[in-house]
């Protein structure tokens, strides 16, 4: 594979002697699984061990990850100081990491906080939410704003506080609101998007350069072009940006 198309299907927003900024594809895993699939850590280090000419391993650190389904916005680190320095803004919450979804219906408010703890079913790969605190469990917090409401869907915004597995689809799931497509978390029978892939998309990353310290600002699109993405007109809702120096 050649540089141009390494490029052409990594989608690089950014890229500088300390990170890399791309876009996530769906249903690519984000690091090496048990499914052996091409996986998108992987991924970027044959490109850069290309594009560099690096004889032996390639340093690249996967500091943040995306849900297999999951596709969008997605920072690594180039070097231990800047896998150091982002992993530390990513346990003081420093790091702003904002969702589309599309969901069944329409929630009753149109915007608010959700708070549950959720425990994982390793067995299953399935996640649960519980009101209360239960051994084992932690807390997963979400901000949420309906942006639009057309054919039984809503668009919704999404600000994950914490960044838990399954965190979003889970969540909204628990309050009546299942992602269009999601057939884990979906009541049985009542699938919004049967067939279809999961409607949920990293759109915007905002972090602080772990050198330079400028703020960076990453938004990009989810495929408009696609039901149910297509029913919304998504640049009135989400105002998408270069990546820019703030």
């Amino acid at each position: 594979m050649t540089i141009e198309q390494f490029e052409k299907q990594l989608n690089i927003l950014h890229e500088d002697n300390h990170i890399i900024v791309v876009v996530k594809p769906r249903n690519m895993p984000s690091q090496a699984d048990k499914s052996g699939d091409k996986d998108l850590l992987t991924f970027i280090k044959e490109y850069l061990k290309l594009k560099y000419q690096k004889p032996g391993n390639v340093y690249l650190a996967l500091v943040h990850r995306l849900d297999r389904p999951t596709g969008g916005v997605m920072m690594f680190a180039k070097t231990d100081k800047a896998a150091a320095r982002l992993s530390e803004q990513l346990r003081e919450g420093e790091v702003g990491k904002k969702y589309l979804a599309v969901v069944g219906g329409e929630p009753r408010d149109k915007q608010g906080r959700l708070q549950h703890y959720l425990i994982k079913d390793e067995r299953n790969n399935i996640v649960k939410a519980n009101v209360g605190a239960v051994t084992g469990s932690k807390s997963a917090v979400l901000d949420y704003k309906v942006l639009d409401h057309n054919e039984g869907l809503s668009l919704v915004d999404i600000n994950l506080i914490t960044g838990r597995g399954h965190q979003a689809r889970v969540q909204m799931a628990a309050i009546g609101h299942a992602l269009y497509g999601d057939h884990k978390y979906s009541p049985a029978g009542k699938i919004a998007g049967y067939g279809k892939p999961l409607s949920l998309w990293a759109y915007s990353l905002t972090f602080t350069h772990p050198v330079s310290k400028d703020t960076l600002v990453f938004k990009v699109f989810p495929p408009v072009e696609e039901i149910p993405w297509s029913l919304f007109p998504m640049d009135k809702h989400i105002p998408i940006i270069k990546p820019q120096l703030t």
